[in-house]
């Protein structure tokens, strides 16, 4: 079953293709990953599926409905969520009323329990009622992606969700990642990390100049001469 489906997607700033006909699908309950290097397309990509931009040209489909050019929070309520690179915390907060700010428009009734089921998952039960503030990078990357998890999301778009993380934290997202794809949710990954795109990745997507420029197993993605040359800097004999 198709949940995602983009098609012919541009857009440009100025001069530059930052999308670049961007065409693929994501099914139901698959984590897919997005690699390639610095200035690829990959967060513009993201911001274009969360309504943050809007595309010069092109469609995106969200289980059979045309979110092209919804806002932002329409798109989030459709069941599309997603993290930032920079987590996106208010600060002065606790961890679990950064939680629970996360449910307002979603399922407040339930905040609480939720909160608490977030909390365990992540391993942040011990420090729910700290600052975010005071917690390590690391687990300011566990609480924004507890945030998207508490909005039940049908598709989880997660930029560098492990990026500088601790081996331990890193683990404990990856274990939530697969346990959330076993019961149903779907993710979209932006990656630097190969060795982690290779382990929880069903199928990875190349990015290059705003183009896609293959797609496929990380065993398949890994030989391929434009994959060798743009993302590794090496080209193939």
């Amino acid at each position: 079953m198709t949940v995602l489906a983009v098609d012919n997607l541009y857009r440009s700033f100025g001069g530059i293709r930052a999308v670049d006909g961007v065409s693929f699908s994501v099914d139901k309950a698959e984590i897919v990953g997005i690699i390639g290097p610095n200035g690829s397309g990959k967060s513009t990509l993201f911001n274009l599926l969360t309504g943050a931009l809007k595309p010069d040209k092109g469609s995106i489909t969200l289980f059979d409905r045309d979110i092209t050019r919804l806002a932002p929070y329409k798109i989030a309520r459709a069941g599309l969520s997603r993290t930032f690179q920079i987590p996106a915390l208010f600060v002065n907060m606790t961890v679990r009323e950064n939680l629970w700010t996360a449910a307002v428009q979603f399922d407040w009734d339930n905040a609480t329990a939720r909160a608490d089921a977030v909390l365990e998952r992540l391993e942040l039960t011990r420090v729910a009622d700290d600052l975010a503030s005071s917690l390590s990078g690391g687990q300011q990357r566990l609480l924004e992606m507890g945030r998207v998890l508490m909005q039940s999301p049908k598709i989880a778009l997660l930029d560098e969700v492990a990026a500088g993380v601790h081996p331990r934290l890193r683990q404990i997202m990856l274990e939530a990642i697969r346990g959330l794809r076993d019961d149903g949710t779907t993710f979209l990954v932006i990656e630097h990390d190969m060795e982690l795109a290779q382990d929880i990745c069903d199928r990875i997507i190349v990015m290059d100049a705003g183009k896609i420029v293959a797609q496929g197993s990380f065993e398949e993605i890994s030989h391929d001469p434009h994959v060798m040359e743009a993302y590794l800097g090496v080209t193939a004999e």
